[in-house]
């Protein structure tokens, strides 16, 4: 899974015109699923992003987590995450995992993230959406689940 994490102090994301779902400060979470992504890269992910220390302390030093500000969690599915670019103009997303196989994953994801304590509020799998953010510092961090040493 990759998962491109940026810290907002809003964002949200419309569909067809309407407010699907809205949060103030916390973590937009921006996910590509693969078909190699398991159990095992999202309780990885999840534990790590929820303890990240990215949010400022007192100090203005980022030395703070998601936990420690009781911040919340926008989280989108994103495939084009898993785009190939290297032959021709037009990217390839073969290594994007199918619905059958994401939309699971991506449930799975969230209820990870879940267990934290956290509110999690999310966009819908496969819809067109409008996401706006503000980033905060900008602060902006991929990570990749295949790539944790």
């Amino acid at each position: 899974m990759i998962v491109v994490i940026q810290r907002v102090s809003e964002a949200s994301v419309v569909i067809d015109q309407q407010l699907k779902s809205e949060i103030d400060k916390g973590l937009l979470l921006l996910v590509g699923i693969e078909e190699a992504d398991g159990a095992e890269d999202i309780e990885w992910l999840a534990k790590k992003i929820v303890n990240m220390r990215i949010f400022s302390d007192e100090g203005d030093k980022m030395n703070l987590s998601l936990q420690d500000v009781s911040g919340e969690l926008l989280v989108v599915s994103q495939f084009t995450l898993h785009a190939a670019t290297k032959k021709g103009n037009r990217p390839s997303y073969i290594k994007a995992a199918r619905p059958e196989i994401a939309i699971p994953l991506y449930e799975s994801f969230i209820n990870e993230l879940e267990k934290f304590g956290r509110s999690v509020k999310t966009g819908e799998f496969g819809a067109d959406m409008k996401v706006s953010l503000v980033n905060d510092g900008p602060v902006t961090i991929i990570i990749d689940s295949k790539n944790k040493v």
